[in-house]
């Protein structure tokens, strides 16, 4: 009887290791649609926008913990930032078939460095955030940020730029082209701002608003 009680006590113990008697453990699901890409910040119309700038509707299996990993860093850089900090990397967006890329990242900015309203190297002004520019490869989102984890910002909200870079862009220079760009960097970081707890969203809408604006910054 001694060896049939062991047998029995041996045999719970592997099934309590297993997350099912007589079975594996389930693997991850891919990560791999447009929805699920940027560690879960794009709303449906970023994730469709995601699509058309690269022309995929799958993508390479995506990581997560980007929006914490940016946030925490972005949070710890801002009391030695001095108004300009090296970039901190969110997510990169990868269809399944090429090596095309979409990248996103945000430091801290001076206010030296807003293009105030002017054309930049193909881009397009755009009266989103504090400023705006967007293009077929490449687009920029300037917010201001007063938030309780930002000590001092209260007094000078801190200066947040995004920054979306498409390594590869075919795309036409277009008004759909540019506004797709735009929505998908407005998504991610708005869901910076909101886990920075920046007040009123450091001036972003819920969704993307759409001004062009003119040289003259009108």
């Amino acid at each position: 009887m001694g060896w049939v009680l062991k047998g029995v006590v041996f045999g719970l113990g592997v099934c309590l290791l297993a997350t099912a008697c007589g079975g594996e453990e389930e693997p991850e699901p891919e990560r791999v649609t447009a929805e699920q890409q940027c560690d879960d910040t794009l709303s449906p119309a970023a994730a469709r926008a995601l699509e058309t700038v690269l022309s995929t509707r799958r993508f390479d299996d995506a990581p997560t913990g980007g929006l914490k990993r940016s946030t925490d860093e972005l949070a710890a850089d801002y009391p030695k930032s001095g108004g300009w900090t090296q970039r901190r990397s969110l997510c990169r967006a990868s269809p399944s078939e090429s090596s095309d890329e979409v990248t996103i990242d945000f430091r801290y900015y001076r206010d030296i460095h807003l293009p105030g309203g002017q054309h930049a190297a193909n881009l397009h002004p755009y009266g989103m955030g504090v400023e705006a520019l967007s293009g077929p490869d490449k687009a920029y989102l300037f917010v201001r940020c007063a938030s309780l984890q930002l000590q001092g910002s209260d007094k000078r909200p801190a200066r947040i730029k995004g920054t979306l870079t498409y390594n590869k862009s075919k795309l036409p220079d277009t008004v759909p082209v540019r506004e797709a760009t735009l929505t998908v960097l407005h998504s991610v970081t708005l869901a910076v701002v909101r886990k920075l707890g920046c007040e009123n969203d450091a001036g972003l809408t819920e969704k993307p608003v759409f001004k062009p604006r003119s040289e003259a910054g009108a």
